[in-house]
């Protein structure tokens, strides 16, 4: 063991099987309500509720403990405006030349296009950065699986979203450098994805689509 690391105990509340089958069916059952929502209500978010989605998020392991991860929560009216205009350029591209002709057609049941409206709708959009490096002021600091790490967080992220009776998408428009440039942000971080957060519009649509089986998903050895 490292004589340098610190260590302390670690406790775990012990949990009865009965009690442990419970609680996975029910965490099953509130994810398996989760539904990617692309029609946002304007309704507040508070402050409070998507600094502690955050917290949250920021909880999740990460290559050497480095937390290569920078969350930005946008609810300014003239930022969400730009990131939409620079996103559906960019979106139009796409669906204009960049994507080929079985991606598009994939695509089709989500109803989906290049216009965006729920970057301004959604109170509030939460975009991810990863940090490819450490930065400090002795230089850069090495960060490890980074593309790792930061992909867990974002679980962690979206899962805490619908714990808290809200709804989200995951938007990746690409490329996604414009959101660095929109929001300032320094060189050693670069957009891994964009969340709009909010409450589902009364009239929400989303498609009807059905979840692989266990079967499906997985192999028991």
């Amino acid at each position: 063991m490292n004589a340098e690391a610190l260590f302390i105990p670690y406790h775990q509340p012990a949990v009865s099987s009965g009690e442990m089958e419970k609680r996975v069916d029910d965490f099953y059952n509130v994810l398996n309500q989760r539904r990617s929502i692309r029609h946002f209500s304007e309704k507040p978010v508070d402050q409070a509720i998507i600094e502690q989605l955050i917290l949250t998020a920021g909880t999740a392991p990460s290559g050497a403990h480095m937390q290569p991860w920078t969350f930005c929560a946008v609810q300014d009216p003239v930022i969400k405006q730009k990131i939409r205009a620079a996103a559906e350029e960019e979106e139009y591209r796409n669906y204009h030349g960049r994507m080929d002709a079985e991606w598009i057609n994939d695509l089709k049941p989500l109803a989906t296009d290049w216009h965006k409206p729920f970057l301004e709708t959604a109170p509030w959009l939460i975009i991810v950065f990863r940090q490819s490096y450490g930065a400090q002021d002795s230089g850069k600091k090495q960060h490890y699986y980074v593309q790792e790490s930061v992909g867990i967080a974002c679980g962690f992220l979206i899962a805490a979203i619908h714990q808290a009776g809200l709804v989200t998408l995951t938007h990746t428009p690409s490329p996604m450098q414009f959101l660095g440039d929109v929001l300032g942000r320094p060189k050693n971080e670069k957009p891994f994805l964009l969340l709009p957060v909010g409450f589902p519009a009364d009239n929400a649509l989303v498609p009807d689509l059905k979840r692989k089986t266990l079967g499906e998903i997985a192999v028991i050895y």
